[in-house]
């Protein structure tokens, strides 16, 4: 080589190496911070079981993870906002959050609409979506990704809990008072499937509107199907305003008025006076154990309300993404989604592990409402009818539809 070659070579190196930008491989963290987006129903029907309490659970996820806010060394960072149960404009948002904002992850998304919207984005953007809210079976069968967890319940597993248990008390006539989206039509089917395996039938269903006030029309035509069940598959605010309604008309002194979806704050909101005797299915309960009791002693004073199982399921999945941040090394979308597929996950609240198909496979909870009487101090709402365990809470691989899961 010539002089003059060498010697160009040489300051080359020279330069390169004192410059950080080539000294160095690609950034270990995009834009050199950890972003975490909290993405919730703040202000409408379902504000109460997921909304502020969701963005609460994920800054005691943080802080719980790390007492100076970093992870492998940089910054942890929570942003948040209301997508109004609305897929455009939680798709919109959230392409905002991964193409502007640098945020590498976003969870909670309450309501199928909106999650599957913002899954799509993600998948295309290649970030990760952690479901909390949102329960359609279709979110890790036909609709799956290899960027998303579901992390805290899904359609199967409350018709695997609730219907199964109420068909079982010999009520084999069921009428359905359904939401009309992608989740109300989930639960129903789902259910519907249980009811039929376990020797019952569906006399008829009556859809309504997303959200909805005024249920009068649906109840008095489960009323005069005579059917032994009238199962509500819908959730939040309009659960609440059709058990209440339900008891106005009278209908829960003859027929059976079963929430398919219900969460404490609902039956908060309900009273015991009202809610007492009903089933419902849940992945969470505040006053399980210790570690149980000690997270929501510390949810509540910020919060002024006991977690529901949405909210907890904000904390798991965010402490387990920071966990496997912490693991991976990196924020990198296909490092961390192995790491989090491949770490058994046991924070005091969910314990069991995530499938191929994204499915975040934990044991489930059988619970009665519990009388007035039975109640001994605030927000001691539930007896533990049973614990539904991971596998059978979970749909089997066997019966997926999910393209990630090629072991059928």
């Amino acid at each position: 080589m010539k002089l003059k070659q060498i010697t160009a070579c040489l300051v080359a190196a020279t330069m390169f190496g004192s410059n950080p930008v080539f000294a160095q491989s690609a950034p270990k963290v995009s834009g050199d911070v950890v972003k975490i987006g909290v993405l919730t129903d703040l202000s409408s029907t379902y504000s109460d079981l997921a909304g502020p309490g969701a963005v609460i659970a994920a800054k005691m996820a943080i802080a719980d993870f790390s007492k100076d806010g970093t992870v492998i060394g940089k910054k942890i960072e929570l942003v948040s906002a209301d997508h109004q149960n609305k897929a455009d404009i939680a798709a919109n948002k959230a392409r905002e959050w991964y193409d502007k904002d640098g945020v590498d992850v976003i969870v909670e998304l309450v309501s199928t609409n909106v999650a599957l919207a913002v899954m799509e984005v993600a998948e295309q953007k290649n970030k990760i979506t952690l479901v909390s809210g949102a329960a359609s079976l279709p979110i890790t069968n036909e609709k799956c990704t290899a960027n998303n967890v579901h992390w805290t319940y899904d359609t199967y597993a409350l018709s695997n809990g609730t219907a199964k248990a109420v068909v079982k008390q010999g009520k084999k006539n069921w009428y359905f008072i359904t939401a009309d989206y992608a989740f109300g039509a989930a639960l129903e089917k789902d259910s519907t499937n249980v009811v039929t395996a376990n020797g019952g039938k569906v006399l008829g269903t009556s859809k309504h509107p997303f959200p909805n006030s005024d249920f009068s029309s649906y109840l008095l035509k489960a009323q005069a199907s005579g059917a032994d069940v009238v199962a509500l598959a819908n959730a939040g605010q309009d659960t609440i305003n059709s058990v209440k309604q339900a008891s106005e008309f009278g209908i829960n002194k003859k027929q059976t008025v079963v929430p398919l979806l219900m969460f404490i704050s609902d039956v908060h909101s309900l009273g015991l006076n009202s809610a007492q005797g009903m089933y419902l299915t849940e992945g969470f309960y505040w006053d399980k154990d210790d570690k149980t009791r000690a997270f929501s002693k510390r949810f509540i004073l910020q919060h002024k309300r006991m977690p529901t199982s949405v909210q907890a399921g904000v904390y798991s999945s965010v402490l387990a993404y920071l966990n496997a941040v912490q693991k991976a090394g990196t924020d990198d979308t296909q490092a961390v989604m192995k790491a989090l597929k491949s770490t058994n996950i046991d924070d005091g609240l969910f314990k069991g592990k995530i499938r191929a198909d994204g499915k975040f496979e934990h044991d489930m909870y059988l619970l009665e409402v519990k009388k007035p009487s039975e109640s001994t101090s605030p927000w001691d709402y539930y007896n533990v009818k049973a614990v539904i365990p991971a596998a059978e809470a979970t749909q089997p691989l066997s019966l997926s539809r999910c393209k990630l899961v090629t072991n059928k």
